[in-house]
């Protein structure tokens, strides 16, 4: 696999807007959005299970260019929308407004754009109506609900007074976008306070006060997920490690996983997300951060991506605190290259494309690299100052890109 990109460093404004956190209220970063043809049309793809949902919304303005997008529409039933992605979301009521952020508000003619949406409904849901882009109505009413209410003829009797009994709804929602995964957990099914089962709590190097839980009380989706207690020093290591065979996904890997955690990225060197490598002596790849943002580290020589430089750290992103982020990388061993996503953003200082560029992947390419993963885990490790308090949740690893 090949991947062609451009390497222009970014701009303050662009690392700001990709870093700024997406919430369900909030103030929009781009005004005075330009008006959409008559022609537009935005596509509402839900993934819906028993009290909750995602939605991805595709926006297409038609045969005019937007320098800014607002679209609103209209929930038929008692849906609430909890979280967004690649747009700041606000709901009044029934009505759903999204609104462009600093990177992604301009759509030429003819292009289109996506956001994603994450709520919950009580008695109802379903797909919703009135959409409209920068108040121009569109044609795109979204899709028919996957699973459409069945049509039960009036009784001819009158109904028992005491309902039948009926079989309760699962309790464990798949997390959103995990058709084909090797690796599809939203650690639902854990039901101690270690986790356990398809995770194991492992030490690499040596244990402290780190330690690993599952939480209750934050969650991305569902009822649990697992909280790092990550402390500063080193010995302080801990992670969880899935115990699932992942030699089936092949020689392209793709990971989704979402991640909250507390405090800014330090100075310091730290470890959140790391992966066995059979070709590299088992030495880990290691995902965490160096000089305030998200870098990639080699344990085997040390090496970074981006390069450690000012010019390589301002091509990488912090990773935002206090919000669920979704992180997604792709690793392809035979080629020898790495790309990374932060919420659904390709990200150009955590890219290793095979050709040795200088203060992003040219210490990367000090040596031929062909990377056999063989594990994930997912914890904290510190080289020196730090600590930080993480959750992780619905984690996929597959053989194609999973998505947010």
């Amino acid at each position: 696999m090949t991947i062609f990109r451009a390497r222009p460093a970014l701009t303050l404004a662009v690392v700001a807007g990709l870093a700024a956190a997406v919430t369900a209220t909030g103030t929009a970063l781009l005004t005075g959005p330009a008006t959409a043809a008559q022609g537009c049309r935005v596509d509402y793809t839900p993934n819906q299970w028993p009290g909750g949902f995602t939605a991805t919304v595709k926006i297409s303005p038609g045969d005019t260019a937007v320098s800014g997008w607002t679209v609103t529409w209209t929930y038929a039933g008692d849906e609430r929308v909890t979280n967004g992605w690649n747009a700041t979301v606000s709901q009044s009521g029934s009505a759903v407004t999204a609104r462009s952020l600093s990177y992604n508000g301009s759509i030429p003619a003819g292009g289109s754009a996506e956001f994603g949406v994450q709520g919950t409904f009580g008695s109802s849901g379903g797909a919703p109506t009135g959409f409209s882009l920068n108040g121009v109505p569109c044609n795109g009413a979204g899709p028919t609900p996957t699973t459409p209410p069945p049509t039960t003829p009036p009784p001819t009797t009158p109904p028992p007074t005491t309902p039948p009994p009926t079989t309760p709804p699962p309790t464990t929602p798949p997390p959103a976008g995990c058709a084909g995964a090797v690796l599809c957990d939203g650690f639902e099914n854990q039901s101690g306070s270690t986790p356990s089962g398809d995770w194991t709590v492992v030490s690499p190097d040596c244990s402290g006060a780190g330690t690993a839980t599952i939480d209750t009380t934050t969650t991305h989706s569902g009822s649990r997920a697992v909280r790092i207690n990550g402390a500063a020093g080193y010995c302080n290591h801990v992670f969880i490690r899935s115990t699932k065979n992942l030699s089936g996904v092949g020689s392209v890997r793709y990971a989704r996983i979402w991640v909250r955690h507390t405090t800014a990225q330090p100075t310091d060197h730290t470890t959140m997300i790391t992966m066995a490598d059979a070709a590299d002596g088992n030495r880990d790849l290691r995902l965490g951060g160096q000089n305030g943002a998200l870098q990639w580290n080699r344990a085997s020589d040390d090496a970074t991506l981006p390069e450690q430089s000012p010019a390589g750290v301002a091509q990488s992103l912090p990773l935002p605190t206090n919000r669920w982020a979704c992180v997604e990388f792709m690793v392809d061993g035979a080629a020898g290259q790495l790309r990374t996503w932060l919420d659904g953003t390709a990200v150009t200082g955590l890219t290793a494309d095979g050709v040795p560029t200088h203060d992003i992947d040219g210490q990367w390419y000090n040596r031929t690299w062909r990377p056999q993963l063989t594990d994930l885990k997912l914890g904290w490790e510190s080289y020196g100052g730090g600590a930080d308090t993480l959750w992780y949740d619905d984690v996929a690893v597959g053989s194609s890109r999973i998505g947010c």
